[in-house]
């Protein structure tokens, strides 16, 4: 058989019928768990409610209270479904007529024959298993269309008369209700989900709805002499099996009806977006226990981010850094909405990946460690948004210094032969920049690293170098010299000229 155990009720008077269906039959290999046995109806009754089985098969005659006797009080009590099989012998077939009445369709003869009882609850089995599934189905959509009816009240624009009946007839199954909104990754929120949805201990109503971007909404009922004020015990429990992931909780005011939880909705939404400039972690949001303050929507956004990506173009961490943390106060000191800093920090990151564009596998492995598109609907606080900005920041500068190296060691031969073409002219390392499209302070570094020097200290040697060859031809004046090698000022150039060879002009020239 599948997977799916059914559990059995066996019940007769007689103990010898009882011990031997339990023995005879394979219930194991059919599908099936004798979950409890008993005498009579009466007894049987008890068991069903402390048990819960899918399947009964009961005696049709037993004292105190019968097969079908039981059969009809549970029938009258509207308990959940239960399939009911009869055993009988050949002499009691007026009571397999009376039971054909009540919809048992099932039916043993005694003595019980095993190939017989087999193969009639293989049958049942089946049927089991399709009631479960139309259950299934049904409970699916009375959830969906609940859900669909409770989001119309968190967005009223969507109401209509069918949704505010189906609303006024769930407000009916609690005495109050609340609205708790919660931020947290996705997998932290399904297992959330998962665990107050199907809790075997939690009977009260509950409704679970995905919000776009912002997290989840718990639509809940509580009895407050029960659950507390506001259904915090409901809330507490939940949080308690939260484990080691951080979530933000707000948790509005209740109402007795349904159709007030739109306001209990707003109220929890501004009780979560206080953790976002909280330094530390501090669980459950309540409205009696915070002072609600309006946040700033109006916000240029432009200087800040502009400020960000100009040091970072220039590959500058320390203003790169200080940029960041410069909007971070501005953003806490003009208390700013958190939904337009993530929305600000998130901007932020792609524009910075494009940067990185013409390093597909590098800036695809940084956008997947640090995922911007996951920002919105977890549990984030500034302070560690900012640091995420930081360190997303600081790779991207790493790795720009990399590929500007890489890169600018096949154009190095090509620089250094253009200095040597053109030291005599007056070159500069910022024109020098210009010409091969190059930031001056990383130019320097490039040269520095390439030729043990500073540019500067570079022109002077060729310069020098130069100077010394021509007085060695003896064919110029030393003032002639210097200016052909680039000196407009002849004290520059004695200066420059004793300082790497240690003597003056005339004394290198009369020693060769």
């Amino acid at each position: 058989m599948g997977n799916t155990v059914f559990k059995v009720l066996l019940i007769d008077d007689e103990p010898g019928a009882l011990e031997g269906m339990q023995l005879w039959i394979d219930w194991a290999k059919l599908g099936y768990e004798v979950c409890g046995s008993c005498e009579n109806g009466v007894e049987g009754l008890k068991l069903m409610e402390q048990l819960r089985p899918e399947l009964v098969i009961t005696d049709v005659r037993m004292p105190l209270m019968d097969g079908l006797e039981l059969i009809e009080a549970w029938r009258q009590r509207g308990g959940w479904p239960v399939r009911f099989a009869i055993v009988s012998g050949y002499s009691e077939f007026q009571y397999a007529q009376k039971a054909l009445r009540f919809g048992v369709s099932h039916y043993f003869l005694k003595p019980i024959d095993e190939e017989s009882v087999s193969e009639e609850l293989r049958g049942i089995y089946k049927e089991l298993l399709g009631e479960q599934e139309r259950q299934r189905i049904h409970r699916i959509a009375s959830y969906e269309e609940a859900v669909t009816a409770i989001e119309s009240l968190l967005y009223p624009q969507y109401a209509s008369a069918e949704k505010q009946r189906v609303i006024d007839r769930l407000s009916e199954l609690c005495e109050a209700w609340n609205v708790c909104l919660i931020q947290a990754d996705a997998q932290r929120r399904m297992e959330l989900k998962e665990r107050l949805l199907f809790a075997p201990h939690d009977s009260r109503a509950s409704y679970w709805i995905d919000l776009d971007n912002t997290g989840s909404a718990l639509v809940f009922g509580y009895a407050p002499n029960e659950d507390g004020p506001d259904g915090i015990g409901r809330i507490q429990r939940l949080a308690s099996v939260a484990g080691s992931s951080r979530e933000f909780i707000g948790l509005g005011r209740g109402t007795p009806s349904l159709r007030g939880i739109e306001a209990s909705y707003r109220e929890a939404k501004e009780l979560l977006q206080l953790q976002f400039y909280e330094y530390v972690h501090t669980g459950i949001k309540r409205r009696s226990a915070v002072q609600l303050r309006a946040f700033n929507y109006r916000y240029d956004q432009v200087s800040q981010a502009d400020r960000i990506i100009t040091a970072l173009q220039l590959l500058d961490k320390s203003g790169f850094e200080e940029a960041v943390w410069a909007a971070a106060r501005h953003f806490r000191d003009e208390w700013v909405a958190p939904e337009i800093v993530i929305h600000f920090v998130a901007h932020l990151f792609f524009q910075i990946s494009e940067l990185v564009k013409e390093m597909p596998d590098a800036a695809e492995s940084l956008l997947e460690k640090y995922n911007p598109s996951r920002i919105p609907g977890q549990a984030v606080m500034m302070d560690d948004l900012i640091d995420q900005l930081r360190a997303f920041g600081f790779e991207c500068i790493d790795l720009l210094l990399e590929e500007n190296m890489r890169v600018s060691q096949g154009i190095i031969h090509d620089i250094n032969q253009y200095i040597r073409a053109h030291y005599r002219e007056g070159l500069t390392i910022k024109k020098l920049a210009e010409i091969f499209y190059l930031h001056p302070v990383y130019l320097g570094q490039l040269l520095m690293k390439k030729n043990g020097v500073g540019f500067n200290e570079w022109v002077h040697n060729l310069r020098i170098e130069e100077a010394a060859r021509l007085l060695r031809l003896n064919q110029y004046k030393n003032s002639e010299i210097a200016e052909q090698v680039g000196y407009v000022n002849y004290s520059q150039f004695l200066k420059q000229f004793e300082k790497r060879l240690g003597m003056s002009p005339n004394e290198y020239k009369n020693r060769n």
